[in-house]
């Protein structure tokens, strides 16, 4: 393939994965609000809603964050008292996340927000998926193409 004309904007790709990302943010935030956490930290619920009792470095892989954005965005919600962290008994270089009761409670409140997501793309659930399929594919072939 060859480009022999610099795309505009909206021809871009990566631009319309950006502006979406943008509005995603934009419909998240009045939801989050309402229960007091940023999406990063949302993310963080997501994954220990999925498996609670993990490493930070098992959440960075997930999120695909490193050790140094992660760390302050748990010691947030444990000064909140919506999470535990504590050095892993077996190797104390590690360490372990784990929800408190009110943490593991919040997901019911934010049960909603997924629901809302689909409401809002006005797609089905399996549109959605299958969308999100192609995202994580796209992500592991430019990733690929990096290393």
């Amino acid at each position: 393939m060859v480009i022999k004309k610099m795309p505009t904007i909206d021809q871009m790709l990566c631009f319309a994965i950006y502006s979406a990302g943008h509005a995603f943010t934009r419909f998240y935030k009045p939801r989050l609000d309402a229960l007091d956490l940023t999406y990063p930290q949302y993310l963080v619920f997501l994954v220990l809603w999925e498996k609670d009792d993990i490493t930070v470095k098992t959440m960075g892989e997930r999120l695909f964050l490193d050790s140094g954005t992660i760390t302050p965005l748990v010691k947030r919600l444990e000064a909140r008292g919506l999470v535990s962290r504590e050095r892993d008994k077996v190797d104390e270089r590690q360490v372990r996340i784990k929800l408190t009761d009110e943490g593991r409670g919040m997901e019911a409140k934010a049960l909603a927000i997924p629901l809302a997501v689909v409401e809002g793309t006005g797609g089905s659930l399996e549109s959605i998926d299958a969308l999100r399929q192609e995202l994580d594919a796209l992500r592991e072939r430019l990733d690929a193409a990096v290393r």
